[in-house]
């Protein structure tokens, strides 16, 4: 399995002492915490993207610069680009940018984000949410692997003039990943085009998330994609991970914190059933307890998911020291078990687009087309219903 660090920037006061750090010093911490991540050995490190609420992760873009400014081997992520709200043209040279920056250590995932205010800022309507993500997206993936393209739709002005957008990614487009929630829609679509999916298995019971994720399954065998590509991320559950050297330790320093986040979290809809500490741990997705206690239980879900990639998000309210501390004991303690246990070949030789940065060699000068062409490939060989 491999390992991602995801910070969607909450900017939030420590609900037991009420003490919250400036914006400058909050975005700071999360270009640090990136660069501690790739000391580390963790695999990925993920921006978010909102536009509303106590979060100042309304610039991702930015954020990744700086991060990709003070690392080398870490690829960088987003969790999610909302797309839906966003331009397709300037979604594809914004993250070239990145992508060159970084010398090919992007890749993007893409989503509707569940923001429901993000809709109105924009001057969107709710109710095209995913109509908005199915076009862009078309757009946006020619856009980064085509020259010269004209386009039209429904949601933005026509391309009549052949346009090749700049800069160019590093090395073929980027590999795009497709965020699940809540509903089977984003699931379809990863399905429809053969890209990985990444469930957020955030609040709701393991059993809500299997669901989306057998969809994507079901969908992308229908359309006769190559397996080998079928690569799928998981989240750790929202309030963050929290390590102790026991389960109960853990849940008496950490369990103040989460049920004062959950309880003054008000989002009809959005909010986690996991309203205590005890079931959070017993039940939910929180990766929280000795260490033996969260191998156990990403272990559990790998069983139920088969994912290949492990995201966590650390307690950003916590004094940044014992954040640092946190993700250490993760690397040290918990990844070496569970790699062992969870092999995958996402970003290994195996993997086209594990040797496209810069880093890693840059073998594959188009790696989307090898994978691509590994699709055409394996419908002419298999008979499908699609």
């Amino acid at each position: 399995m491999k390992f991602q660090v995801l910070d969607i920037i909450p900017h939030l006061k420590n609900p037991v002492t009420g003490e919250i750090v400036s914006t400058a010093e909050r975005l700071n911490q999360v270009v640090e915490t990136a660069r501690r991540a790739e000391e580390l050995g963790f695999d990925s490190f993920a921006v978010g993207e909102r536009h509303a609420g106590e979060f100042i992760s309304s610039s991702p873009t930015a954020v990744l610069a700086a991060i990709a400014a003070v690392t080398n081997r870490i690829r960088l992520q987003t969790g999610v680009t909302v797309l839906s709200v966003l331009d397709p043209v300037r979604v594809a040279e914004d993250y070239a940018t990145i992508d060159q920056l970084s010398r090919g250590r992007l890749e993007l995932v893409i989503g509707k984000g569940n923001e429901v205010l993000q809709y109105p800022l924009f001057g969107l309507s709710l109710d095209d949410q995913w109509e908005l993500l199915g076009e862009k997206y078309g757009l946006l993936r020619r856009l980064w692997r085509e020259e010269n393209v004209t386009w039209s739709g429904r949601f933005r002005p026509a391309l009549i003039e052949a346009t090749t957008t700049t800069p160019r990614p590093f090395g073929g487009s980027p590999r795009i990943w497709h965020g699940s929630a809540t509903t089977l829609t984003s699931a379809a679509l990863a399905a429809q085009w053969g890209d990985p999916l990444f469930t957020a298995n955030a609040i709701q019971p393991r059993e809500n998330y299997k669901i989306l994720i057998d969809h994507y399954r079901e969908e992308y065998e229908r359309h006769g994609h190559d397996p080998r590509h079928q690569y799928l991320g998981s989240g750790s559950g929202a309030g963050g991970v929290f390590i102790a050297d026991t389960t109960q330790e853990a849940k008496r320093q950490f369990g103040p914190v989460y049920e004062a986040l959950t309880i003054g979290r008000n989002v009809p809809g959005n909010n986690s059933p996991f309203r205590d500490i005890d079931h959070a741990v017993a039940e939910g997705p929180a990766l929280v307890g000795s260490p033996e206690q969260v191998i156990d239980k990403i272990l559990s879900y790998h069983a139920l998911y088969g994912h290949d990639l492990q995201s966590i998000s650390l307690p950003t309210t916590l004094p940044f020291e014992q954040q640092l501390e946190i993700l250490e004991r993760f690397a040290l303690e918990i990844i070496p078990a569970v790699r062992a246990a969870a092999p995958t070949t996402l970003w290994e030789p195996a993997d086209p687009f594990g040797g496209r940065p810069e880093f890693a060699g840059a073998t594959s000068t188009d790696a989307a087309g090898t994978v691509t062409a590994d699709h055409v490939t394996h419908r002419s060989e298999n008979v499908y219903a699609h």
